[in-house]
Formats: C-alpha cells, sequence, structure tokens
C-alpha cells in the first residue's frame, strides 16, 4: 500500500476519533428514567381555552374531568375521493368544525381526535371509494378495535360519556356495533357509550335549513341527488370553508370560473364561510340536543 493511501487513512481515524470525542463531550452522560409526575400536582399555568384533548395538557384534562366535563366526544371522518375540488379529508375537516361546536354548546364535554381513517371499500381487489387516488381504506375489524381502544382509553381516565358521531354513512354500522359491545361489556361501570345518529341524518336532510333559512336552492332540488356527481355539494363546501378555503379550492376555482356547485355561485367567499358558519351551529344545536336525550335516558 502506498504511503499516501496509508496517510490518508491516518487522517480519517483521527478526524473520526476526534469527533467521537466531540460528540461525547456535548451529549450528557444516560441519565435514569425520570419518575412518573406526582398526579396530584397543582397546574403551574392557565389553562388553554380549547376543547380538543390533543391540545390540552394532561393537567389541563385531569382538571377539566374534576370541574365536571366528563362527556367525550369521538368523531369518525374519512379520507375519500370528493371530486375534483374537495380536500380528501372533506369529513375530517367539518368534524373539526362541528366537534368543537357541539362540545362547547353541550359545555361540559372534550373532544377526542377525530378518527380519519375508516372503512372505504376493499382495498385489494379495490372497490367503492378505493377506487380513486388519495382514498386511505381500513378494514371494519380494523376500524372497530381502533373505536374500542380510544373509547376504552378516555372511560379510564374517567370520562362517564363517550359519544360517538360520525360524518360519513360508512362509519354508521361500526360506530353501532361497538357501541352495544361497550355497553353490554361496561354494565357495571359508569361509563357509557352514545352513538348519535341525529349528526349524520340531519347533515343528509339539511336541504330544507339551506332554502327555508339561507336561501340556498341547489340543483337538482333533492336534497341527496345533489351529491352524486362530485360527492359534494354547498353544505359541505360552506363547511369546509369556515377551517380553510383552500380545502375548497377556493381561489383556484375563482381563477378558473368555476366557484360553484350545483348551480349555486359560491362567490363572494366571505357569504359562503359566514352560511357555513350558521350551517355549524344549526347542526351543533340538533347533536347537542340529542346527546343530552340520550345521557338523559340513561339517568
Amino acid at each position: 500500500m502506498s504511503s499516501r493511501r496509508l496517510l490518508r487513512r491516518a487522517v480519517r481515524a483521527l478526524v473520526a476519533s476526534a469527533l467521537a470525542v466531540a460528540l461525547a463531550a456535548a451529549v450528557p452522560p444516560f441519565a435514569a428514567p425520570v419518575q412518573g409526575q406526582d398526579l396530584d400536582a397543582p397546574r403551574p399555568i392557565d389553562r388553554l381555552d380549547t376543547v380538543w384533548i390533543e391540545e390540552m395538557t394532561w393537567m389541563e384534562v385531569r382538571d377539566a374531568l374534576a370541574e365536571g366535563m366528563t362527556t367525550a366526544i369521538v368523531g369518525t371522518g374519512g379520507i375519500e375521493q370528493n371530486g375534483p375540488y374537495l380536500a380528501s379529508g372533506k369529513h375530517n375537516f367539518v368534524l373539526q368544525a362541528t366537534a368543537e361546536a357541539i362540545a362547547r354548546e353541550l359545555g361540559n364535554a372534550l373532544v377526542a381526535p377525530v378518527i380519519k381513517l375508516v372503512p372505504e371499500g376493499s382495498i385489494d381487489p379495490p372497490s367503492g371509494h378505493m377506487r380513486y387516488h388519495a382514498t386511505i381504506s381500513v378494514r371494519q375489524e380494523t376500524f372497530e378495535a381502533m373505536l374500542t381502544d380510544v373509547l376504552g382509553s378516555l372511560a379510564a381516565h374517567g370520562f362517564e360519556n363517550l359519544v360517538l358521531i360520525g360524518d360519513s354513512g360508512g362509519n354508521v354500522s361500526g360506530m353501532e356495533n361497538v357501541a352495544a359491545a361497550l355497553n353490554r361489556a361496561w354494565a357495571d361501570r359508569p361509563a357509557r357509550v352514545h352513538f348519535i345518529p341525529e349528526y349524520y341524518t340531519e347533515d343528509i336532510y339539511s336541504c330544507d335549513y339551506l332554502k327555508e333559512e339561507l336561501g340556498i336552492f341547489q340543483q337538482p332540488d333533492e336534497c341527496v341527488a345533489t351529491r352524486n356527481e362530485y360527492h359534494d355539494d354547498y353544505h359541505y363546501s360552506s363547511i369546509m370553508s369556515t377551517v380553510d378555503p383552500k380545502t375548497i379550492r377556493a381561489q383556484q376555482r375563482m381563477d378558473a370560473g368555476l366557484f360553484s356547485i350545483n348551480g349555486v355561485d359560491l362567490s363572494p367567499l366571505e357569504r359562503t364561510v359566514e352560511n357555513g358558519r350558521r350551517l355549524v351551529d344549526y347542526r351543533a344545536g340538533i347533536t347537542a340536543r340529542a346527546i343530552r336525550r340520550a345521557i338523559a335516558g340513561n339517568d
């Protein structure tokens, strides 16, 4: 081996050695695992004004439970095709708006993270929404197992009324199955699971509210038929716009002269956002009343 090659190897070895020493000096020695925090320790700062559990610290959730916020809302959405204009997470974006509004309407509820992955059809071979790009599906048993574990976690922390709402019709049977199974298994426990179908059925039949309260007349005039072509309608577009107009591609559609749905002009955007907020409040009121009835029925 040449002396030049030996010299290069020696230099690389010295550099590697020096780097190892520097890293060892910069990184503190391994410490023993930190002991668990005192579960009764006082919260050192004010609570954030949010109803979303994932945005809260563990102390904020603990204290909210102690203050009587013992209802938890679990919403199920989906990732699926929604035509050329709406983001594939349509149902999840809608739940960002409606679940928070429902919790604030109830006054004693928090919201668990939205279950974003749900059954959307067979994966292999693809069927249903799985025939379209961007769709992500899970098996029915996977969906129900996820719901079971999420609800079990919430019950373990002291939530007593666990509310299931679904923004997609394909989620209904799984939520019904899990609610029935857990209520049987938890017969001697304080926690109860309430599946609230009114949240979804009112979504389907919200066209009367659109016409009578907002003056919105879609074509065709039959409510469910308005979603047949694009899996989209004014109801969804307006609610999604309250979360983020980019989810309905507002600017791109304006630029292309396509900012309308089912014969309804979505311009000006500010009016569509305001109508979306009114729809969110409308659905929140109906769902909150249904939740109160369900809870009262188990008292």
